[in-house]
């Protein structure tokens, strides 16, 4: 059997774990990391099975003159084998439970119209769905 999944909030401390992570769209770059970490903006939760990263969440806080904060999901990603198991269900909730103790009074993010499992995962954590929104990038913002 296997052990079930741990759930890490990302700190100098908790860097470490991240090593050799498959989960991400690319390869870790610590420089990057370590800006990220330090960034008080910036929230990252993830989930190790073993020494191995299963899952993780990002996301940062928005914050306008004229509103009180929000928090953009980022991005939330799980390893493919083990997909459907609730470890994204779990990381969301943290992330958005840590975003709310910071004071952020709404929480978004957006994904594909295709992209029916993250759509089933975001119903399920009773996200309203908006429809009619295009998206503009620059400079390859979307293309990862």
């Amino acid at each position: 059997m296997t052990d079930a999944p741990t759930c890490h909030v990302q700190t100098p401390e908790t860097a470490h774990l991240l090593a050799g992570a498959q989960v991400f769209d690319h390869p870790l770059r610590p420089a990057q990391l370590a800006a990220f970490i330090a960034d008080p903006g910036h929230d990252l939760v993830f989930a190790t099975q073993g020494a191995r990263v299963v899952g993780f969440a990002s996301g940062t806080v928005l914050l306008h003159p004229d509103k009180p904060p929000a928090f953009f999901i980022n991005e939330v990603g799980t390893v493919e084998d083990l997909r459907r198991q609730g470890i994204a269900l779990q990381l969301c909730r943290l992330l958005m439970e840590r975003a709310r103790a910071r004071g952020c009074m709404g929480i978004w993010l957006a994904t594909e119209t295709d992209n029916i499992a993250a759509r089933a995962l975001y119903r399920r954590l009773d996200a309203d769905e908006t429809t009619g929104i295009v998206v503009y990038d620059w400079d390859g913002a979307m293309q990862g």
